[in-house]
């Protein structure tokens, strides 16, 4: 997972790179970011998909707020519900900017993130969460979309039928659906929610 999120961060800088004549110095140095920001990457795009409530919504039901986006699923045993708290904290930590901003969670397991599992799920992390599902297609297109990697894997160690191994990134996009912002792995609410004041104020 940490060598998806490795690759992913870099295909982002090589797309910022090549599209702006722009130096990224924590390519160059081989470090990883917390956060990357830049409006001209490659990542982002239109999806339709189904929320926990069994609403249709597409990408444009969006336009007029920040989306914080993060690609799981409801059988994740760690890594997902870490990353959906420090998200939904970075909102919370916003103060009245925080109603400018929706964070979603896209499951990358439709097979069993039912609309009911979805709805079920999201209600631990506070009413401001949107979980959306749908079926194989629509999933494939949005994480192509966004540039995300999953997979199924048999995890010997686990009762769980089956794992997903996943790119675990949260993405700001801005309130027209352009990319603004990558947080990768592990990254603190404190953290996260300064880089989105810090995306907020620029429009």
């Amino acid at each position: 997972m940490n060598r998806q999120n490795t690759i992913l961060l870099l295909a982002i800088a090589v797309i910022i790179i090549a599209g702006t004549g722009l130096a990224v110095p924590w390519l160059l140095s081989g470090a990883q970011p917390t956060s990357q920001s830049s409006g001209t990457a490659l990542v982002g795009g239109p999806f339709e998909l189904t929320d926990q409530n069994g609403k249709r919504v597409t990408d444009r039901d969006f336009r007029g707020k920040f989306m914080l986006v993060y690609f799981g699923y409801t059988f994740c045993p760690d890594v997902c519900p870490t990353e959906l708290q420090s998200m939904t904290a970075a909102v919370s930590e916003l103060g009245e900017d925080a109603k400018r901003v929706q964070p979603i969670f896209i499951t990358i397991d439709p097979e069993r993130d039912t609309v009911e599992q979805m709805r079920t799920y999201v209600s631990n992390f506070g009413a401001g969460l949107i979980g959306l599902t749908g079926s194989t297609e629509d999933i494939v297109k949005a994480a192509q979309a966004y540039r995300i990697y999953f997979a199924k894997v048999k995890d010997e160690s686990s009762s769980a039928e089956y794992l997903m191994d996943h790119t675990s990134l949260v993405f700001l996009m801005d309130e027209k659906g352009q990319f603004r912002r990558v947080f990768s792995y592990g990254t603190d609410a404190e953290t996260m929610a300064k880089g989105i004041r810090e995306e907020l104020e620029k429009s």
